[in-house]
């Protein structure tokens, strides 16, 4: 069979629906400047699916730096991949900064979050080792777990006690095979808003020998007295050797990094593919990253900010009845129960007649028959937002207990 012939025969789970949704339900345009306030399909809407936790993505002094910064430097400087022409004294001085602001001896900066931890994590392994990981890890640890030659064990969420059994059969095969045993966990995971529990995995180390990287993307800048993360809030920093991060979400920006002891880091500089043969971060967004850590450094008003609006949006959401599962970070999953067809319809009805704009998720992504409404507060959101969107999901509760969005045709469309 040709081989575009058997792809646009079997779409996938989510292309299944390209032509009921896309442009609507999938690869929405949200216009205007980043905020809780913003267009969508001509119509203002109140928006909680934007990652920008600490409100920086239009802060006007970033704005103003960013601003700066492309006209310093225009987009293209420095050129080329950072081991041959791409480095400079201020990539090298947002590395010190991270580092000293995630409590690590160095750090190495990275292009992206995605691919970046997908590199990382093939330059840390060879096919001797044996990588251990947490069921829900991200899309992008996957793929990174899939370029990995040798072994590797899965343990249900956050389950220590079967991570330990995964621990025992990954030391055994690793001795047997002359490897090691890298761990690999979230600090916050993006779903369900679940803290990783690394204080415990660290615990581990007094039994089983093994490293441990841990993804932050959503604890770095929104948990910890300090802004630095899941660890820094567990009290197990130090236990984390190597801490990931993104600047997609809390930085409000494009950018990563990965940090840990000197010596293995200076490795990663040598051996993480995805930098060494692709062209450096260009200057506007490491001046801009410097701007946002200084904020995040020297404005804790912002995480406090965030943190009243969290509080007020999961107290109320719980207060009235909704499952927002067992979330201890700023991720918001609302869970009720229905079809892909009604989290269409439900979807539909949020943001056509009470202009809630929210991410849905569906199967495969979570069970059949349940449909997750996620919320990202930020704070930039208001507390007035928030009673807003309250008394808004309070009606569609009430809609949803009656069945009101099974039997309409949109929803048949989706469910057929």
């Amino acid at each position: 069979m040709d081989i575009f012939e058997r792809l646009l025969n079997n779409r996938g789970p989510l292309g299944r629906y390209s032509n009921l949704s896309e442009g609507y339900f999938m690869f929405p345009k949200l216009e205007g400047e980043i905020g809780p306030r913003m267009k969508f399909m001509g119509k203002e809407v109140l928006t909680w699916s934007l990652n920008d936790y600490l409100g920086l993505g239009n802060h006007p002094e970033v704005r103003k730096v960013d601003a700066q910064a492309a006209a310093d430097w225009g987009l293209a400087y420095p050129m080329g991949a950072r081991m041959m022409s791409g480095n400079s004294v201020h990539h090298e001085e947002l590395e010190r900064q991270l580092a000293e602001f995630i409590q690590k001896e160095a750090v190495l900066l990275l292009n992206y979050g995605y691919q970046g931890i997908m590199s990382v994590i093939d330059a840390l392994t060879d096919r001797k080792d044996v990588i251990v990981y947490d069921a829900e890890c991200h899309a992008c640890i996957i793929d990174g777990l899939r370029m990995h030659m040798g072994k590797r064990f899965v343990y249900p969420h956050n389950d220590i006690e079967n991570l330990e059994k995964q621990l025992s059969r990954a030391t055994r095969l690793a001795e047997e095979n002359g490897g090691g045993v890298l761990v690999i966990t979230e600090g916050v995971f993006g779903m369900s808003g679940n803290q990783g529990k690394i204080k415990e995995i660290v615990d581990l180390k007094k039994k089983f020998s093994f490293r441990l990287l841990v993804d932050d993307a959503h604890g770095f800048g929104t948990l910890g007295a300090t802004g630095a993360g899941a660890g820094e809030e567990q009290g197990v920093q130090e236990g984390i050797d190597l801490y990931f991060s993104t600047f997609a979400k809390s930085m409000a920006a494009i950018g990563a990094f990965v940090g840990g002891d000197t010596d293995i880091v200076d490795f990663l500089k040598y051996n993480t593919r995805s930098q060494i043969f692709a062209k450096t971060l260009p200057m506007p967004f490491v001046i801009g990253a410097m701007k946002r850590l200084e904020l995040l450094r020297t404005e804790p008003e912002h995480k406090e900010r965030l943190w009243t609006i969290v509080n007020a949006l999961q107290s109320g959401l719980k207060s009235r009845g909704f499952n927002i599962g067992t979330t201890q970070a700023c991720v918001t999953p609302v869970i009720v129960s229905g079809s892909v067809g009604e989290a269409a319809v439900l979807i539909k009805d949020l943001r056509e007649n009470y202009n809630i704009f929210c991410s849905v998720v569906i199967y495969p992504v979570v069970p059949k028959d349940v449909i997750m409404m996620r919320l990202i507060p930020t704070a930039s959101h208001s507390l007035e937002d928030v009673e807003e969107t309250l008394k808004a999901f309070e009606v569609i509760k009430h809609k949803l207990d009656k069945g009101a969005y099974r039997l309409t045709e949109l929803a048949t469309d989706f469910d057929s």
